[in-house]
């Protein structure tokens, strides 16, 4: 077994480009740029990551060829045998490797190492809805505590019996919207409600939205085209939570964009948390309005893009998740809600990838 040619012309560049990274990180100039040398540092990390993965795969696919000539040779011998029984598992492996090499050589969307603020609405089922919006914000807290990620929840909007009507938070470390953008879209659910007597199966849905994070620097707001109203925070059913006025509403005029943020006793800091989902609100539409003008880029998505598809169901009754878009279907249900999300976000960032090479290869042959 080896590498495609396809993966071979991404693979080839990173030896060189390690060479030279090690040459600029020696220079005077790059030591007294601090934030210089931390990207060429993260960047030679990264490389020796994957060309360390690559040397295993090398390493392992060398070690199946060798058995699979030993097999062909003497079928029958005791030598052929063991390498029979260690066959399937080096396969394995090799497959693992490569599905990490396509992984790592996807190509990076500069907004994949940003923050981002992601907001869960409840859909279709009413109080039911609610309680999963509760059940995924609870998920992508634990998936955040894996990978050592802080989340700030921004606004929340909370039910009488524990869930949500909306909730939007932060999310601030490493590479987050490279990982969590593919969670975009709507997520269905399917079980029994704990207020269903009958003891039918109810479908409800929620919501995810996943933008990553405007700086002032990128997207400058005229305070001109901003509306800003104070009032009284509330909690659920209209119960006061707030004795001032703390809670803020900011309206972006042109685009008619509302954000409220109420979660926070100061006004100032509810103000500082609106203007932050607003700046990312408004950078996010504009990202979108600039991909639909580009029809190639539509293709190369996990799905469409579009937050209205379908993109799992969660099954309670028969422990399954179905991941609509990638084809995969899991029976460990209570995992993946417990934060477990690694496979899945690696198994689209995987389709991403190969749709990306199968695009390639078409417009190379003039498709």
């Amino acid at each position: 077994m080896s590498i495609d040619t396809s993966m071979e012309r991404l693979l080839s560049p990173l030896k060189p480009r390690l060479e030279e990274i090690d040459e600029l990180l020696s220079d005077p100039k790059n030591i007294a740029d601090k934030s210089r040398y931390r990207e060429l540092a993260k960047e030679r990390s990264e490389l020796v990551e994957t060309l360390t993965i690559l040397s295993q795969y090398r390493r392992v696919s060398k070690n199946v060829s060798d058995n699979e000539t030993l097999i062909k040779e003497d079928p029958d011998s005791e030598l052929a045998q063991i390498a029979r029984d260690e066959l399937a598992d080096l396969e394995k492996t090799l497959t693992g490797l490569e599905q990490q090499l396509k992984v790592r050589l996807a190509p990076k969307d500069p907004a994949d190492t940003k923050n981002v603020i992601v907001e869960i609405r409840a859909g279709t089922g009413g109080e039911e809805a609610a309680l999963f919006v509760a059940d995924l914000f609870r998920m992508y807290q634990r998936y955040a505590e894996s990978r050592r990620w802080k989340i700030d929840v921004m606004n929340s909007h909370p039910t009488g019996v524990g869930g949500f009507k909306e909730v939007i938070f932060s999310v601030e470390g490493d590479d987050v919207y490279g990982d969590l953008k593919y969670e975009s879209g709507v997520h269905r659910v399917q079980r029994v409600p704990v207020t269903e007597a009958s003891g039918r199966i109810h479908t409800s849905a929620a919501s995810v939205a996943v933008l990553p994070e405007a700086e002032e620097v990128e997207l400058r707001i005229d305070p001109k085209d901003l509306k800003i109203d104070v009032f009284r925070s509330s909690g659920p059913g209209g119960q006061s939570v707030n004795t001032t006025d703390s809670a803020v509403r900011v309206t972006h005029i042109p685009t008619n964009t509302v954000v409220t943020c109420q979660d926070e006793k100061s006004q100032h800091k509810n103000k500082a948390k609106a203007m932050k989902v607003l700046r990312a609100r408004l950078l996010d539409k504009l990202l979108t309005e600039q991909t639909s003008r580009i029809s190639r880029s539509r293709k190369l998505m996990v799905g469409t893009g579009d937050r209205s598809e379908k993109i799992r169901t969660y099954n309670f009754p028969q422990n399954r998740l179905t991941d609509h878009r990638i084809n995969v279907t899991r029976h460990d249900l209570q995992n993946v809600l417990e934060g477990h999300l690694h496979d899945l976000i690696a198994a689209a960032k995987n389709y991403a990838f190969e749709n990306r090479i199968k695009s390639t290869q078409k417009d190379k042959a003039g498709v």
